[in-house]
């Protein structure tokens, strides 16, 4: 390989893809773009009790929909695959190999329960407990004498006397005294390497160059370095950017509001919105005032020495002012595929349903939602009746205008005169209100709110005679007569 920039991303696929790990992942890839480099994906799945393919599969799907394509990994192939650990075993076992001939790794028989015991008894005695190196005393015949009738084992590294160094991007000199460490596990019983082993194999094969993560991964850091060491390997370049925080101050979790990325896409916040906010968060571009960045602006612009040391708070009020700014700038088309799929998703419209007529209908429903709309799904959680003509009336809200003396008249005239139309338009609609308000000596609302109510079930919305519209003339007459037989049975 060549000095080409090479970052990668590796999630482990135990779960969906949360907002952190979006962020270091965009962190990858922005760095690799701008440095006309490599961006490559690997899917660290030792752990095989919590790892799954459907895991798996969220987590590509959430990158493709973030828009991080990357150069190598599952799907696009590559020359240093495979980039699934649990197809490597085969490359671990050299290296551990080495490891153990070279006497810096040595296998460790001692039970679960005795560590335990042996713990807590150091632990009572006032000191602090490290691994005591029990097995690092048995000699090779001991060893194999255990392993012959296979016994259970791992294999722990050991750790030299000494300080190990490394140069963080974002904060320098970072030191530990080995003493801090413990021999560790790389290889664990069960035949899987562990991750701070499995990594920097992967890494140094796949000749990464700059290694992006959170900042919760720096104490795995001098263990790493030792192992890159042990192994005769080139130590990359390390940036540990800081992790982002709830409201509280206190780690980002489903307490703060789901972290998940699969959450805001199908609640139909934008991926470019998304993409633009997860930048902001730790990554200050030199330009102050300038909050909106398009995908171009961020790859052109991003750099690792814009990013601050201090932890990035996630403000789910200013997601939503940003996504709203993207979402008045979108297609109405885009945002109705959008609102198409969540209409699926939530059962309200079968996939069969889906024609033309109807595609059109959802971009009016959009362009009349557009300057309210934090997210698309806020017209499925707020605006339900567009899609649902069986839509129920706010109790307070029908008792408080509907149920007012004289308003089954009004809403009578109404119908009457919206029958008469040649053209269900605005200005049409509007004009028989104007001319009803007048004829009968009321203010205007007297008809309007009554009528929004009528044919929503709701008090707030989108402009009446927008909405009148958008549902259409034989909808309206139907909705009125409902909510009349609904007043008629209140009496």
């Amino acid at each position: 390989m060549d000095g080409t920039v090479r970052a990668r991303f590796a999630p482990s696929p135990t779960g969906f893809l949360h907002l952190g790990g979006a962020r270091t992942s965009l962190f990858n890839w922005a760095f690799a773009r701008n440095n006309k480099g490599t961006f490559i994906l690997r899917i660290e799945d030792t752990d095989m009790a919590r790892s799954t393919d459907e895991s798996v599969d969220v987590i590509l799907d959430s990158l493709k929909w973030l828009g991080f394509t990357w150069d190598e990994g599952p799907g696009a192939g590559g020359d240093c695959g495979p980039y699934f650990q649990s197809e490597r075993r085969g490359i671990y076992k050299e290296y551990l190999q080495k490891l153990l001939d070279k006497g810096h790794a040595y296998y460790c028989f001692c039970t679960p329960e005795e560590l335990a015991e042996r713990r807590e008894k150091t632990l009572a005695e006032g000191n602090n407990w490290r691994y005591d190196r029990h097995c690092l005393r048995l000699s090779p015949e001991e060893v194999q004498g255990l392993l012959t009738p296979g016994k259970k084992a791992v294999l722990r590294f050991r750790i030299p006397e000494g300080t190990t160094t490394f140069i963080d991007m974002l904060r320098g000199d970072i030191s530990f005294h080995n003493t801090e460490l413990d021999d560790f596990v790389i290889l664990k019983s069960d035949g899987m390497p562990t991750y701070n082993f499995a990594c920097v194999v992967d890494d140094a094969l796949m000749h990464i160059t700059h290694v992006i993560r959170g900042d919760d991964h720096i104490s795995n850091t001098p263990r790493q370095v030792l192992l890159y060491r042990a192994l005769d390997f080139c130590v990359p370049e390390f940036a540990h950017i800081p992790m982002i925080l709830g409201h509280d101050k206190t780690r980002l979790s489903k307490r703060h509001g789901s972290p998940s990325v699969t959450y805001y896409r199908d609640k139909g916040y934008l991926p470019e919105a998304m993409v633009n906010y997860l930048a902001r968060l730790s990554w200050a571009s030199g330009e102050e005032e300038k909050e909106i960045f398009s995908r171009e602006e961020i790859l052109d612009r991003f750099s690792l020495d814009q990013v601050t040391k201090h932890s990035a708070v996630f403000d789910l009020d200013k997601l939503n002012w940003m996504n709203s700014l993207y979402i008045r700038q979108a297609s109405n088309a885009y945002l109705a595929e959008i609102l198409i799929q969540i209409l699926t998703q939530e059962g309200l419209k079968k996939v069969e349903e889906i024609t033309p007529e109807f595609r059109s209908y959802c971009e009016q429903v959009v362009s009349v939602m557009k300057e309210r709309m934090k997210y698309v799904a806020l017209i499925v959680e707020e605006a339900r009746y567009f899609f649902d003509d069986t839509y129920a009336f706010d109790p307070a809200v029908f008792e408080k205008i509907l149920l007012e003396e004289g308003v089954s008249q009004r809403l009578k005239l109404c119908r009457d005169e919206f029958h008469k139309l040649p053209a269900f338009t605005m200005e049409a609609t509007e004009d028989v209100v104007r001319k009803l308000s007048e004829s009968l000596n009321v203010k205007a609302t007297k008809l309007i709110h009554p009528l929004r109510v009528a044919v929503s079930g709701v008090k707030v919305g989108p402009g009446l005679f927008e909405l009148l519209v958008v549902l259409g003339k034989e909808r309206v007459l139907s909705r009125i007569d409902r909510a009349l037989q609904a007043i008629q049975g209140k009496k």
